[in-house]
């Protein structure tokens, strides 16, 4: 059995990730692992493990990789000005560009954190078209930490970044000091949680949303959460999907 929580760990929110797994796996009537995994050089397999409880992975990977492969369990609410179960990104630049406006981005570099991110490549892609401008060279970084390094350092002129991760970059990393943001994008369903297809994903959200309830102020506020609903996933699926950047 395996459980893992990877979207918004790190060191300074693993401690409360830690806790509201314990009170997750309190309200389940079955055996589950005592601890999050947390070495996951493989994330496909890792969601479309047979023995995986609970995860939370991207709406990109779901609706193209996922979704007949996993149950949706709950979609988080987090502390985001948006509809409930939605998120958006922050497209960042250097902080020199202070009140640019994002015409003046048109065709420059941009850095983006894994092609299958609904919030580092294809939420931008499809702002860029929707606003009828075009994406320069691309920079794929590996993480949305690492994009904002890239624009912060000159190798990008701009990146889309989680909201939520951009919350936690302003409040831990000094790199926040040499950005600023642009715009953002149009909110999508939030990164939903799953399960294997042979759990009771009905138990499992319940057990989320009694831990949820549960949760410390302070760990509320680490986490940027405040709460689970229900979101059918024909709205994960009707998202558009973008072609492959192009490096």
């Amino acid at each position: 059995m395996i459980a893992s929580l990877p979207m918004y760990d790190r060191p300074e929110t693993a401690a409360a990730n830690d806790r509201f797994w314990q009170a997750i796996r309190k309200s389940l009537p079955f055996d589950t692992p005592e601890r999050l995994t947390r070495d996951l050089p493989d994330l496909i397999g890792h969601w479309t493990a047979p023995d995986l409880v609970l995860s939370q992975t991207c709406g990109y990977p779901y609706r193209a990789l996922l979704s007949d492969k996993v149950r949706l369990v709950a979609t988080p609410v987090l502390a985001l000005d948006c509809p409930a179960g939605h998120y958006y990104s922050v497209i960042i630049a250097h902080r020199d560009r202070n009140g640019a406006t994002l015409e003046q981005f048109n065709e420059a570099p941009a850095a983006y954190n894994d092609p299958l991110s609904q919030s580092g490549w294809a939420a931008l892609h499809s702002h860029m078209i929707q606003t009828g401008l075009t994406l320069g060279p691309m920079i794929e970084t590996g993480a949305h930490r690492a994009s904002a390094r890239a624009v912060a350092e000159g190798r990008a002129a701009i990146a889309a970044i989680d909201a939520l991760t951009w919350q936690m970059i302003c409040k831990w990393d000094d790199v926040a000091a040499e950005l600023c943001v642009i715009e953002e994008t149009a909110p999508t369903p939030t990164l939903p949680y799953i399960c294997a297809p042979h759990y009771d994903a009905a138990l499992i959200s319940t057990a989320l949303e009694t831990a949820v309830d549960a949760m410390s102020q302070a760990d509320r506020a680490c986490l940027g959460l405040r709460g689970t609903t229900q979101i059918n996933p024909s709205a994960y699926l009707q998202v558009e999907t973008p072609p492959p950047p192009q490096n």
